[in-house]
């Protein structure tokens, strides 16, 4: 059976974790806290080890989730014991995979790189993967099967995975503060905050897939919706009028700039 290890076990390796089928992986994490981590590998049905260097020996797949900031240190803790026939895959934001390859400081060591999201949580995930040239492609087809059990993996390139954090990493904070406004404009006018909340969750979801499945660029799917003189229009004027979309732009680009510099 192939060998998976997570160092670090937050919400999102706990996610891909119970996205994984455990009878034909063995599945290895380790944490800071021993204790805290026995007690998640029981609820989660795989094994804790008691120090990440173990955990790396007993892995071919090593997955750092881990936040950037503590990510050096890591390297360092498990460097004497990596070796070229396993496989980095980090979803740290802000390290190339050039960053990646200096702290593990062996040439050509298999690296790959993934960018997932919050809803993982919920087997939705929309992840980015990208790979150095030292991964062989049935592990990269093998890490990439792992992202496409909680969700869709796009391959993309390396230069756009700034671009790719933003627009799927941290859109759901700006998706959910729109959903949340609407609701709120929902309470304004009268209705109960959990009816319009669960009224604007079926509609954005119902949004989402209508641009999927229609193939439609979303500013036809808008004209679509506006009838000339029509209440539609005169909320999209409203919108226009209050730089709607130049301000969803610039929390964008705001996010770019800071994933740039977190290291």
């Amino acid at each position: 059976m192939k060998s998976i290890g997570f160092i670090g076990v937050g919400k999102m390796a706990t996610a891909i974790i119970s996205g994984l089928d455990k009878q034909k992986f063995d599945i290895f994490i380790s944490g800071h806290d021993l204790e805290k981590t026995q007690a998640q590998a029981k609820a989660l049905g795989v094994v804790a080890v008691s120090s990440h260097k173990a955990l790396v020996s007993k892995s071919e797949l090593i997955i750092l989730s881990i936040k950037p900031q503590v990510l050096p240190k890591v390297a360092d803790e498990i460097l004497s014991v990596l070796t070229k026939d396993k496989t980095i895959l980090s979803i740290a934001a802000g390290f190339s995979l050039d960053d990646l390859a200096h702290l593990m400081t062996l040439e050509n060591m298999p690296i790959i790189r993934v960018m997932p999201n919050i809803n993982a949580q919920i087997g939705r995930s929309t992840s980015a993967i990208v790979k150095n040239d030292s991964v062989s492609a049935d592990s990269f087809d093998f890490a990439k099967g792992i992202f496409e059990t909680i969700g869709s993996v796009f391959e993309i390139e390396e230069k756009d995975f700034s671009t790719f954090t933003a627009i799927a990493g941290s859109s759901p904070a700006y998706i959910y503060m729109f959903m949340d406004a609407l609701a709120r404009a929902g309470v304004l006018h009268g209705m109960p905050k959990a009816l319009a909340l669960s009224i604007v969750a079926d509609t954005v979801a119902a949004c989402g897939e209508m641009v999927k499945i229609s193939g439609e660029n979303p500013w036809t799917l808008v004209d679509q919706v506006s009838s000339p003189g029509g209440t539609t229009v005169s909320g999209v004027v409203s919108l226009e009028k209050n730089r709607f979309v130049g301000t969803v732009i610039d929390a964008i680009t705001a996010t770019i700039e800071k994933e740039k510099h977190l290291k």
